[in-house]
């Protein structure tokens, strides 16, 4: 019996959930699904499926390294399930990851929004998990950028910034077409800004880095952490409580003013042509863009356009399919349709190829280069 078609994986580990998409290598979506990862959901509802074997059975501590493992075998029982479902006669030819935090081979760094997570061996651990299929990773903004450099708001964008909010805080440049990696992969980590002149000389341990008080996860915990309020509050929880709760309101006014600070500072050394933001915070974009477009009208000599990308909420993800379906295809130089979540096809819009490369020893790079393929 002559099997079905190749297909490629697509994983983007955030900070609160996992995404999961199965397509062939032309691009079409053959299916997807969302996992949590929220340290809450794992504990209410895990089996003895989320325990690596060599823990000592269902009630094992969830701290650190434990906890890491558990997330990263549900988003692999995820992938797994969906292969067998979408494609079960079909080889597996290329993974794509993305992640928060910068991947390696052996560890993850910069990660802190899951315990655990930077000792990871992410780059071992897939290797193990799909055996035989060739593997690609990139940080998660950088990954998304690539989707949107290559389909979305960046495109003919020189330079460009992609602004991601989420659950962490951090962004990616754009130049020439390619997506700045970084000597150490961290270009566009702004999230460890320093917040004053009094941070200058502090150590990180001894300081309060801007991704503490400007992301999904600073805002749910300045929230619950207020007097009178339940624990367990979200971001999305306090921008939906509108401008009548008054210390929700002072909270939001908070992370606005100081996100445009950064941001504005972010534009006058990069003088983008347009800022393209995305991730879960941009489903409050109402009350975060008025206070972000006054802020980079004044601000600036050369104000940038500001702008909602066309993947809000899942460019990571399709930047990680981008990377699996280049490494299945380079070989033939095939160009790439995405299909999106809601089935409408993303046509290539130029012959580029976006390139990750992670080896034993070195960092991941993610760049958009005219004409080549992906690298072994």
């Amino acid at each position: 019996m002559v099997g079905r078609p190749p297909v490629v994986l697509g994983l983007d580990f955030g900070g609160t959930k996992i995404a999961v998409a199965v397509c062939d290598v032309q691009g079409n979506r053959l299916a997807s699904a969302t996992v949590s990862t929220a340290s809450r959901d794992i504990r209410d509802t895990r089996d003895t499926r989320d325990i690596p074997a060599e823990l000592p059975g269902a009630e094992a501590s969830l701290d650190g390294q434990d906890l890491a493992q558990i997330v990263f075998q549900r988003a692999i029982r995820s992938a797994r399930g969906l292969l067998d479902t979408a494609a079960p006669d079909s080889e597996l030819v290329a993974v794509g990851a993305s992640t928060f935090g910068i991947p390696h081979e052996d560890k993850i760094e910069l990660a802190p929004a899951i315990d655990g997570w930077e000792s990871l061996a992410l780059g071992r651990e897939l290797r193990a998990a799909f055996p035989g299929a060739t593997i690609r990773m990139a940080t998660d903004a950088k990954a998304a950028a690539a989707a949107e450099v290559r389909w979305g708001a960046l495109h003919d964008c020189d330079p460009g910034i992609y602004l991601n909010l989420g659950t962490g805080l951090s962004a990616a440049i754009v130049a020439g077409g390619q997506v700045i990696v970084g000597a150490n992969g961290a270009a566009g980590e702004f999230g460890y800004n320093l917040r004053s002149v009094a941070d200058v000389g502090l150590e990180l341990s001894q300081r309060t880095m801007l991704e503490e008080m400007v992301s999904g996860l600073a805002l749910a915990r300045r929230a619950s952490g207020q007097p009178g309020r339940p624990p367990g509050l979200t971001a999305a929880d306090v921008f939906s409580a509108g401008t009548g709760d008054l210390a929700f309101d002072r909270l939001v006014d908070d992370f606005v003013a100081e996100l445009a600070l950064h941001l504005v500072n972010l534009a006058i050394l990069i003088n983008p042509v347009r800022i393209a933001a995305g991730g879960g915070l941009v489903r409050s974009w109402d009350r975060i863009a008025p206070r972000l477009e006054s802020a980079l009208r004044a601000g600036p000599p050369f104000p940038p356009e500001l702008v909602v990308g066309r993947f809000p909420y899942d460019a990571p993800l399709l930047g990680a399919v981008a990377l699996a379906i280049d490494a299945a295809t380079s070989s033939t130089g095939a160009p790439v349709a995405l299909a999106t979540a809601d089935g409408a096809e993303i046509t290539e819009i130029a012959d580029t190829a976006i390139t990750g490369v992670t080896d034993v020893t070195g960092v991941t790079s993610l760049t958009l280069n005219s004409n080549t393929g992906a690298q072994a």
